[in-house]
């Protein structure tokens, strides 16, 4: 038996809009920046619903102590209330003067997320505690990360993006917060990175072989093998070669460095097209791109790539494997 849903109310739809507006145009003004340094300019605090009903006890117990003249009374009030009005010092100190620096954030596929790391660095002697620090708007009951920041020193701490397909992302906005010492005054500030993070492809669990190679041009002058059992051919070395692909003898004796060429590298061109990949969509053919570049580089071959309107000649190495999963990325 199906239930009825209920049905949205239709006042709450202008409201909402008018709602998005607002915050999209006052987030607009935030300047972008990966290192902000909180001061009185941008850094807020309010009472929290603790904060709102301590003050409604003082208010009552300060009209009962009018009322009924009790010296104990305003002595507990005013006590209560120089407290409150100490943590509100407190809890603003907390953040304001703090310096928070987004790092690089490092490129990776799209299964795994990505990790915003953020140093706070204090400068003054007194230590600050119960920072919270998390990705703002995404999720209302995202975990907050918490953390202490010692005096005159700094403090290092991970905030998890989770969910980004493949291309380029700006990094979202950012908000720390306080509620340092007694909880009843909400201190935050706001946060826009400047900072970008790549998400390649998701490699394709289980991909099919390589695809063959193309004959090379130059197949003439393919290497052979000596009595040594190493291989004749060699090219000057490319920044990015692995280390054991490296000539050390040769190297030696000539002061430069040499890179092997594999038999296969020499004798075929190893092309990864995309008009090769068969897949039900763009994104399961990129995937399986991506799966045979981390293939052929781990098999240290020569490998090209080529995508409409983009071909990266045949190369090997950390550089050339990178360029090719951001054309991935960015296809």
């Amino acid at each position: 038996m199906d239930h009825a849903q209920p049905l949205p109310n239709p006042l709450l739809r202008p409201l909402a809009h008018v709602r998005g507006r607002w915050q999209r145009w006052w987030q607009a003004r935030l300047p972008r920046s990966d290192t902000l340094t909180l001061t009185q300019r941008n850094v807020y605090i309010l009472p929290t619903r603790a904060g709102f009903m301590l003050a409604g006890t003082l208010m009552v117990l300060l009209v009962a102590s009018i009322n009924y003249q009790l010296n104990l009374g305003y002595l507990l009030t005013f006590l209560l209330g120089g407290c409150a009005v100490v943590s509100m010092h407190i809890s603003h100190g907390t953040l304001r003067g703090l310096t928070l620096v987004l790092h690089p954030v490092e490129a990776h596929h799209a299964d795994a997320p990505s990790k915003l790391r953020i140093s706070l660095h204090n400068s003054r002697t007194a230590a600050r505690y119960g920072i919270g620090l998390r990705v703002y708007g995404e999720d209302p009951h995202a975990p907050w990360v918490w953390c202490d920041v010692p005096g005159q020193g700094s403090t290092d701490t991970e905030i998890v993006w989770p969910g980004l397909a493949r291309g380029q992302h700006a990094v979202p906005m950012l908000t720390a917060e306080t509620r340092f010492p007694l909880g009843i005054f909400r201190v935050w500030t706001l946060w826009r990175p400047a900072a970008s993070v790549l998400v390649y492809p998701q490699a394709e669990p289980s991909p099919p072989a390589l695809p063959p190679g193309q004959p090379h041009s130059s197949s003439g002058s393919a290497a052979r093998h000596v009595a040594s059992n190493e291989f004749d051919g060699v090219r000057p070395y490319r920044r990015g070669d692995p280390l054991k692909s490296v000539v050390w003898k040769k190297a030696a004796k000539t002061d430069e460095l040499v890179s092997r060429d594999s038999l296969q590298a020499q004798h075929f061109q190893l092309w990864l097209d995309l008009s090769e990949t068969q897949g039900a969509s763009l994104e399961q053919r990129l995937s399986r791109l991506c799966a045979w570049v981390l293939l052929a580089e781990a098999q240290e071959l020569d490998y090209g790539l080529r995508l409409p309107g983009i071909e990266l000649p045949p190369e090997q190495g950390e550089i050339h494997k990178r360029r090719c999963l951001e054309a991935l990325a960015l296809y």
